[in-house]
């Protein structure tokens, strides 16, 4: 997929430029980037990923690709416990397919969030698991752990037949709920 295709598809997930924010599960970075453009150059991602390869592979692409936001590429575990501060968004694009426990994980980060902060998924439509998909989350699943996760009712924000496997993916957010007035 095109960094302008991942844009569309999470673009009105993200409303208002600037934040932080943190990529899990980052990869070489394909959403980070699409996501430091909807941010610009007021915004920090922590771009987080447990294997060492793509954290060097994000660093080279900021030498060569220099995002409109500030990009801190981290080795991490996103099973184990992180070493943020308080975030506005967390964006999970492909990850929590891999995750068993995704209402745990859900729970977690949802402690990473300012009220009112945004977890932003990219998931595939589908609900038998297969070998690439050990976990599926489709989007009625999805709403129900956000639910039990604290979450407000995510509200799906896009859809897009993958390139490479033909299946629909979504993008959907959920938001922490704002601290009581």
């Amino acid at each position: 997929m095109e960094q302008r295709e991942m844009v569309a598809l999470i673009r009105s997930a993200v409303p208002e430029p600037g934040g932080v924010w943190a990529d899990l599960g980052a990869g070489t970075g394909n959403f980070t980037w699409a996501l430091a453009e909807l941010l610009g150059p007021a915004a920090t991602i922590y771009a987080l990923d447990r294997d060492a390869r793509a954290i060097v592979a994000q660093q080279a692409r900021l030498r060569s690709d220099p995002p409109a936001a500030r990009i801190l590429p981290r080795q991490a575990d996103v099973l184990r416990p992180l070493e943020l501060p308080l975030l506005d968004g967390i964006i999970c694009a492909n990850l929590l397919h891999f995750v068993r426990d995704q209402v745990g994980l859900l729970r977690r980060l949802h402690g990473h969030l300012r009220p009112g902060g945004r977890m932003l998924v990219v998931e595939y439509e589908q609900a038998l698991p297969i070998p690439w998909v050990p976990h599926p989350l489709p989007f009625t699943r999805f709403a129900a752990l956000a639910h039990e996760a604290g979450f407000e009712a995510p509200a799906q924000v896009g859809t897009r037949r993958s390139p490479s496997s033909g299946r629909v993916m979504y993008a959907a957010v959920a938001r922490r709920r704002p601290a009581p007035e």
